[in-house]
């Protein structure tokens, strides 16, 4: 079968699962993460169809999205194996989606791991990664903010994760794009913080 067929089957694939996701790793979150990660191949000299196709579908599995993951990752194994993935192929698939998560705190072992595990982590900094930040903690029932207990508060995962994820990039066109995504999120919360406290400023001023 013809990569770009595949690519066209996993996109469907990823689509009918991913549709009407609100947390911010909806469909259109797997396309970012995947045509980035298409392009960091390119630029590494790496594997893109293998890096673009586990782009499309690094988050079929994730705890945070499914109830049962073991029978997801069998029904993922069973479907690409239905559209000629090779079993030494789909290997390097699961490693990757297995171990890209920020949380785990691994790093897959195929250079197009890594260059997903950068393409994934690029989506969630910068003005795309403010939305998807707000968007899952409004899932969540979190508070924006809390000043009184800013460890629940979506604003906090900013400096307990997104503010570090720059630091880790393993590719260098990922760490250029990175460095201006983590220096415009350090302008938000500049802004963001100053909004917030105008409140008391203002106060002050009558």
């Amino acid at each position: 079968m013809r990569e770009e067929r595949i690519l066209e089957l996993v996109q469907q694939y990823v689509n009918d699962h991913f549709e009407h996701e609100p947390s911010g790793h909806d469909y259109y979150h797997m396309k970012r993460v995947a045509k980035w990660a298409g392009t960091l191949a390119f630029h590494e000299g790496a594997d893109s169809f293998t890096a673009e196709l586990a782009g499309w579908l690094h988050d079929i599995g994730d705890s945070k999205l499914f109830d049962d993951p073991d029978s997801i990752y069998k029904e993922l194994d069973q479907f690409l194996s239905s559209i000629q993935i090779s079993p030494s192929k789909r290997a390097v698939i699961f490693d990757i989606i297995k171990n890209i998560s920020f949380s785990k705190g691994q790093v897959p072992e195929s250079i197009e791991g890594k260059i997903v595990q950068d393409a994934d982590r690029l989506d969630a900094i910068g003005a795309v990664g403010i939305a998807r930040t707000f968007a899952y903690g409004g899932l969540k029932k979190q508070l924006i903010y809390d000043e009184n207990d800013h460890y629940s508060s979506s604003i906090q995962h900013f400096y307990d994760k997104l503010l570090h994820l720059s630091s880790g990039m393993h590719t260098k066109k990922a760490q250029e794009e990175a460095r201006k995504r983590h220096d415009f999120m350090e302008q938000y919360l500049r802004q963001f913080l100053d909004e917030w406290n105008s409140v008391e400023r203002a106060g002050e001023e009558k």
